[in-house]
């Protein structure tokens, strides 16, 4: 049976020098509600991780459930809702 990490052998692949643990900073940053984040996923970190195909997408935060963060995609024409940790986030930059 397949796995949810099938068919990402480069997605999914650090490069050289960012290998290993991510930093704890990653784990502890905070977002606010209605905030814009970027969706990279770290593969060093498996827990709540969201779906390969949301990888290198912006949503809007929309949310908390525990220390995860709920988020607001826009896929093909439907908005979807995902349930990610911090880890795979980073904050889009305002100009």
């Amino acid at each position: 049976m397949p796995g949810p990490r099938r068919k990402t052998r480069y997605k999914l692949k650090k490069d050289i020098r960012e290998k290993g643990m991510s930093p704890i900073t990653r784990a502890i940053q905070e977002f606010e509600i209605g905030q814009r984040v970027h969706i990279t996923i770290d593969p060093s970190v498996h827990k709540g991780t969201p779906h390969p195909s949301f990888h290198g997408k912006t949503a809007k935060v929309t949310g908390r459930r525990g220390r995860a963060y709920i988020l607001e995609v826009k896929d093909g024409n439907m908005f979807k809702e995902l349930i990610v940790c911090p880890h795979h986030l980073k904050p889009q930059k305002v100009n």
